[in-house]
């Protein structure tokens, strides 16, 4: 049997990173993606995601403070630009709960600085948006763009340098821990197109979990469960009448955070602009998953885009679907489980991207070290108990 320090599971963006960090440690790390590398049936694919400070959330500012600066040190480390700054609006509207309530307040604890801007002023910067008279919007200069396949393909370009075995289209059937907690046993299965099925045993002493919406399903033969919401969610491209209008460096990465919520960005690598609704609630599973886009949405998000930017002439080009896998409360999990210590559990929520190399990071250091400084006080499993009456 192959032995390992540590055994990733699920090679996404978080997953990826994990296996990265903890081969920076000088461990033995093998890892195993189920489908090809740079697949698009879960949620780090396509071309870009939000990185923010911007959050009402002080433990999230934090995370996201130490998340700029590896990835400051990812990009020296691939050689490669991963981040585009942009800076960033979150469009307040007055009437009603939303999820940035005291997003003013956490700034400035968290001493982020920002700018608090009226409807009027916010349309004379950015004339491409028609921002209502009910709404404040907040900027902040250090919201940009993550570029996310590339990133994804960086971690594990990396992650092999440094020397991690990769299998991609290899399903983890099983994994044993040993009744006496020195390790855990993995079961795999080939599961490539066209190659002979075949199965092998290795043994890793940690087992790094980042297995998203497939995460129940090697959890439920070790008597635990995790409450998960998993929907299909779309977002969509849409070409500007005035492209330039629309560039990075006159216009920024925005978020509507009534309810429903909308984000979107500029122009980025292509004469397009991208938005979509946040938790469409599009309720399914990876195996029901239809990867058609809902016409549906589309309708709510164009008649959306329709109200707050005054283009008549801008065209729908193409929707793109993904997974969303979240928790009850909406907050990671970073944490081993209870009666299984030698496996530790990553699950990002559905937000986690802007995090993935500090999210990594931290999955390697309690796999090898045992503990992390940064503040992961609110990501633990036992919340998930309190909010559920059962694990």
């Amino acid at each position: 049997m192959d032995q390992f320090d540590v055994a990733v599971v699920g090679l996404g963006v978080l997953g990826s990173a994990a296996a990265y960090y903890a081969s920076l440690k000088g461990k033995k790390v093998i890892a195993f993606e189920q489908f090809e590398l740079g697949h698009v049936h879960g949620a780090s694919h396509d071309t870009s995601r939000i990185v923010r400070t911007a959050n009402s959330i002080p433990e999230y500012v934090k995370l996201a403070k130490s998340a700029y600066r590896d990835w400051a040190e990812l990009e020296q480390a691939a050689g490669q630009k991963l981040l585009t700054i942009t800076g960033g609006v979150v469009f307040l509207p007055k009437d009603g709960d939303n999820p940035f309530d005291n997003l003013t307040e956490t700034l400035d604890a968290e001493h982020v600085p920002y700018e608090l801007l009226s409807s009027d002023e916010a349309n004379r910067r950015w004339p491409q948006f028609n921002v209502p008279d009910n709404v404040d919007t907040v900027y902040t200069a250090d919201t940009g763009i993550a570029h996310a396949a590339k990133t994804v393909s960086s971690l594990q370009h990396l992650a092999r340098f440094q020397g991690t075995v990769i299998h991609e289209n290899t399903r983890v059937n099983c994994i044993n821990p040993d009744a006496s907690h020195q390790g855990v046993t993995i079961e795999t299965e080939s599961t490539g197109f066209g190659s002979d099925s075949f199965k092998k045993v290795f043994h890793a002493a940690k087992v790094i979990l980042t297995t998203d919406a497939w995460t129940n399903k090697l959890l439920a033969p070790l008597g635990t469960r995790i409450p998960l919401s998993v929907m299909q969610e779309q977002v969509t491209y849409f070409k500007p009448t005035d492209k330039e209008a629309f560039q990075a460096d006159r216009f920024p990465v925005w978020i509507w955070s009534g309810n429903p919520g909308f984000y979107g960005f500029p122009c980025f690598g292509e004469p397009t602009i991208k938005a979509g609704r946040d938790t469409s609630n599009n309720l399914m599973s990876p195996e029901q998953r239809t990867y058609l886009p809902s016409p549906k949405l589309l309708e709510q998000l164009s008649s959306f885009m329709g109200g707050m930017f005054p283009d008549n002439g801008r065209q729908q080009v193409r929707t793109v679907t993904c997974q969303y896998t979240i928790t009850p409360d909406r907050q990671f999990i970073i944490s081993p489980l209870h009666d299984h210590p030698n496996i530790i559990l990553g699950l990002g929520a559905a937000h986690a991207f802007k995090f993935a190399p500090t999210f990594g990071r931290v999955l390697a250091e309690l796999a090898i070290d045992g503990n992390t400084e940064e503040d992961i006080s609110l990501f633990g499993i036992p919340r998930i108990v309190t909010a559920t009456g059962k694990l």
